[in-house]
């Protein structure tokens, strides 16, 4: 009896255990057709290093040249330009868009436009003779009483002559005339301007103005 059930398990089907078995162990042993054999992928090199530094790891990870430039030292000597707010800026008014101080800025006096005699109708000529109003060199009819008709009368020609020292931003003729002496006739002037007496008398003497400035 023992004998016939020993029988009968042997010439059934497999079990199902040994069925899984060998399935797992056939698909194991047969390699794919394209992935290489294990012992040429573990004498490869790897593709990101030179050949012959073997594979790679992790204490070989180096960042790409110049993905991390060199960070900039400050407070390190003024000569690096990095010193005294480090790269930060100022704070206050240098911050402020349009703050600072403007070209007119006098280190906080009074401007120069505030400190002129602002008035109602005002002239330049009223303000400060050396910078607004033109100063002339002054000469009167008396120093001509003695001059060449055949010689212009200029600021040049007055120069030469020793009659003015200087002729400054021009030369005037005041109508100041000496009872003992009288105007030569016929004398001409270039650049030259006249007081309205001056110009009275010179006319009266037959005097060329038409040059005058």
């Amino acid at each position: 009896m023992a004998e016939k059930k020993k029988a009968k398990k042997s010439s059934g089907r497999p079990a199902t255990g040994m069925k899984k078995a060998s399935a797992t162990k056939s698909r194991v042993a047969k390699p794919r057709a394209h992935a290489e054999p294990v012992a040429e992928r573990a004498s490869a090199p790897h593709a990101g290093l030179a050949p012959g530094r073997g594979t790679l790891k992790f204490g070989s990870l180096k960042p790409a040249k110049g993905s991390w430039p060199k960070r900039q030292r400050i407070g390190r000597g003024h000569g690096s330009g990095m010193v005294k707010t480090g790269g930060e800026g100022g704070k206050g008014q240098t911050v402020r868009s349009g703050g600072g101080k403007g070209r007119t800025f006098e280190g906080g006096q009074t401007p120069w436009a505030r400190r002129l005699p602002h008035r109602r109708g005002y002239s330049q000529k009223a303000r400060d003779i050396g910078h607004f109003r033109s100063r002339y060199a002054v000469l009167n009819l008396r120093q001509l009483a003695d001059w060449d008709p055949s010689v212009e009368v200029s600021p040049e020609s007055l120069r030469e002559r020793g009659v003015l020292r200087k002729t400054l931003d021009g030369v005037k003729v005041l109508g100041g005339v000496a009872k003992s002496k009288t105007l030569p006739q016929g004398l001409r002037f270039r650049d030259v301007a006249f007081s309205q007496r001056a110009r009275e008398a010179l006319e009266a003497a037959g005097a060329q103005l038409e040059a005058e400035a």
